[in-house]
């Protein structure tokens, strides 16, 4: 939605500025000379002492009078008549650590805030509905947004002033919160009249900007123009979309491998394994204990912001799975392995769901945990393995990694490759495989030795949706490569939400130390309709297919609009905030929405039930405007919609699942890239009325002879069926050279 809020304010954001900023910020920026003299809150415990939350957490012992957002908190300030401070981030926000330092942690800008405010702190990943509609207004006013976010709002909700990180005093003509809250406080009590006016345009504005643009048609083209947006944006050198900062995007990697085969497109598939390639050699990746930080802070995917988030790791294995089975590099395997690898070691907990990130700061410092110094290379590993190491990941005596306030150089180095094993092999005069055994030992020794270091906090509260993204990987993951143990993996995250996440019958949010917190939202049901899916893939316990099929129509109760088409993030019967919001814009993750649009298709194609299809083509419609613009932002939407339009591919295998004939079948098909394909299994057990059940279009497809058998249909067209492997390998491919005709 962030480019529809560019659109529609570019009109009305000077007045806005005029009305409120110029106020706020236009007036001379005197020193709050008087707060000087406060003397020091006494360190205590404040209201956030009490919650789950690790972000919460970490200011429970700010000299900042904290609350919860809740009605405790509301009702104060309505009765001292206070406007209310609203801070928004995360466990892991390096920038939120920066502001708490700098400035809840002062007290005298605590005393200053206590004053002016009553302030409430919001952990945005436990709160994603509050998050979005204050990030939208953020967006609106200032035309960008991150973490930590800024809010100054009435005791009603409504927004005034937005911004993010705010340093303790003013520079760079950037507001510091010494200035800025005494000259809210003062305009609160003396310009109230224009603060409320501008509140309450505001708040008409982001009732028009939080919802769809009108329906529309479906555009066949998105599809289209997404692909050829992103080859406009390419980095044919470093790989990757755009410029610095860079991010890794992976739904587009995604969306680009399948748009390779379905549109005969070779060159999409090649910006996907360069992308991947890059990123995997670069600083981005942790190059001693595996996994992704967050984003690369310069296009060459050097220099990383360090923190590391579940969705990330879960999207890159769906990225690097898929490129690996559309024919790609054989690296992508390897990220596969490396990344899960990272995931099952750190993020998984013992009951078995995952954990949501890992911080990027320790000890103070930025990166600190990951870099390393020639030095402690060679007190680790030895002369003579420090000087490999040092040559195959780059690491130099005057370092590559610069203090963040000086940009001095300090002699620390961000591992990073300048090329693959084979080639790398090469110019050491060494054989691939002896290579990697040498490079392996060194990298195991460095890791242990780096687990003797003070770790980066883990935020390790459960979170529905992203637990549904990264079961979703790992069980596609174990599929595509016969790793069982993956499989096992995302059975066991879904059996945990699924049994403990719920209260009343109901699906929540968040889990952390047995406390359940919040219910559900769109993207926590869709993102485990898609896991379900494909652990029915995985496996073809039809319980799968039935959970995901339960789980959506329960989406639709909760949020689907019968009005105007679409789908609400927010449950109807979750808290009211000033909008409710719906979502397209595919961010870090892909949106709610778009994982509906493609949950249904496949469900539909699964159970030959047309009300599915029918309504992800409203989804389509309900969009068409919004996606008009900005293809390449809605990646995933147009993943979804090239899904659609493939030929319709169902492939049923009917034979008993545990026999020879079936799992060579089964092997041969999960061999074959068909995107556009659903496959079935119906045994002769049990199992197979609860399959002929839920997809009624299987009955009649029946083992021949005692031998397993293959239907390949199209649009429920089922052309003979066969027992021989040779044959179904020809009708497959048939198959594929028809989906790229």
């Amino acid at each position: 939605m962030l480019n529809r809020t560019r659109q529609v304010l570019t009109g009305v954001r000077s007045h806005l500025i005029f009305t409120v900023f110029v106020v706020l910020l236009g007036a001379a920026m005197t020193h709050a000379s008087d707060a000087a003299s406060t003397s020091p809150a006494e360190s205590k415990k404040n209201r956030l002492a009490t919650e789950k939350s690790p972000y919460l957490l970490q200011h429970a012992d700010n000299p900042v009078d904290w609350y919860p957002w809740g009605e405790e908190a509301f009702k104060r300030a309505r009765e001292e008549d206070k406007p209310i401070f609203l801070s928004i981030g995360y466990a892991t926000c390096h920038w939120c650590h920066v502001m708490a330092h700098e400035s809840f942690e002062d007290p005298i800008v605590a005393a200053l805030m206590n004053e002016a405010f009553i302030n409430i702190k919001v952990d945005r990943e436990e709160r994603p509905d509050i998050d979005q509609v204050y990030m939208t207004v953020c967006q609106m006013l200032t035309g960008s947004g991150g973490w930590p976010l800024t809010i100054i709002m009435t005791p009603d909700k409504v927004p005034f002033y937005a911004g993010t990180y705010l340093p303790r005093a003013s520079r760079f003509g950037r507001i510091g919160m010494t200035e800025l809250v005494p000259r809210v406080q003062q305009i609160w009590s003396s310009e109230r009249d224009k603060v409320l006016a501008s509140a309450q345009q505001i708040s008409a504005r982001l009732a028009t900007v939080s919802q769809p643009q009108t329906a529309g048609e479906i555009d066949p083209t998105l599809p289209d123009r997404a692909y050829r947006e992103l080859s406009s944006r390419y980095d044919a050198v470093n790989g990757g979309f755009g410029s610095a900062p860079k991010f890794p995007s992976p739904h587009n990697l995604l969306f680009l491998s399948r748009y390779s085969a379905l549109e005969n497109q070779p060159q999409a598939l090649k910006m996907v394994d360069h992308t991947l390639a890059e990123m995997r050699r670069g600083g981005i990746f942790d190059q001693v204990g595996f996994g992704f930080h967050r984003y690369s802070t310069d296009t060459e995917w050097l220099v990383p912001h360090f923190e590391k988030m579940l969705y990330d790791q879960a999207m890159l294995v769906l990225a690097s799975t898929e490129a690996s089975l559309a024919g790609g590099d054989p690296i992508h395997r390897k990220i596969v392995d490396e990344v899960l690898t990272y995931v099952l070691r750190d993020m998984t907990d013992a009951a078995g769901g995952f954990y949501s990130a890992e911080d990027a700061d320790s000890e103070g410092e930025e990166g600190l945990f990951y870099i390393w110094s020639l030095d402690e290379l060679a007190e680790v590993l030895g002369a003579d393995d420090a000087g490999f190491a040092a040559g195959v990941w780059n690491a130099t005596a005057d370092g590559n990694f610069a203090e963040e306030a000086s940009g001095e150089v300090t002699g620390s180095n961000i591992l990073h490759r300048d090329s693959g094993d084979e080639v790398t092999a090469k110019g050491l005069d060494l054989k691939p495989d002896a290579f990697a055994t040498r490079l392996e030992s060194i990298r195991s020794r460095l890791f242990e030795n780096r687990e003797g270091r003070v770790h980066p906090l883990k935020d390790d509260k459960v979170l529905a949706d992203w637990n549904g993204l990264m079961a979703a990987a790992m069980a596609r993951a174990g599929r595509v490569f016969g790793n069982d143990d993956y499989v096992h993996a995302a059975e066991r995250s879904i059996a945990f939400v699924l049994d403990s996440m719920r209260k009343d019958g109901r699906l929540l949010h968040r889990w952390r130390d047995g406390e359940l917190r919040v219910p559900a939202f769109l993207d926590d049901h869709v993102f485990l309709v898609w896991a379900l899916l494909e652990l029915y893939d995985a496996t073809f316990e039809p319980k799968y297919l039935k959970q995901a099929m339960d789980l959506q129509k329960t989406t639709d109760e909760l949020f689907w609009d019968e009005e105007s088409g679409g789908y609400f993030f927010s449950p109807d019967d979750g808290e009211k905030l000033l909008v409710r919001q719906k979502e397209i814009y595919d961010g870090a993750i892909p949106s709610g929405n778009s994982v509906a649009a493609w949950n249904l298709i496949r469900l539909g194609r699964l159970t030959g039930r047309t009300e599915y299809s029918d309504r992800a083509e409203t989804i389509f419609k309900t969009f068409a405007a919004d996606t008009a613009r900005g293809a390449s932002a809605h990646s995933h939407l147009a993943d979804a919609m090239l899904f659609a339009a493939s030929p319709s591919l169902e492939i049923v295998i009917a034979g008993d699942p545990d026999s020879g004939d079936t799992q060579s079948m089964i092997r041969l098909l999960r061999s074959v890239y068909l995107p556009q394909s659903v496959t079935l299994l119906v045994s002769p057990k049990g199992d197979g009325d609860a399959i002929r059940e839920l997809a009624p279009f299987t009955e009649g497809h029946v083992p021949i002879d005692g031998h397993a058998a293959a239907y390949v249909c199209r649009d429920y067209t089922c052309k003979m069926p066969t027992t021989d492997p040779a044959e179904l390998a020809k009708l497959l491919k048939e198959a594929t050279e028809a989906a790229s005709d």
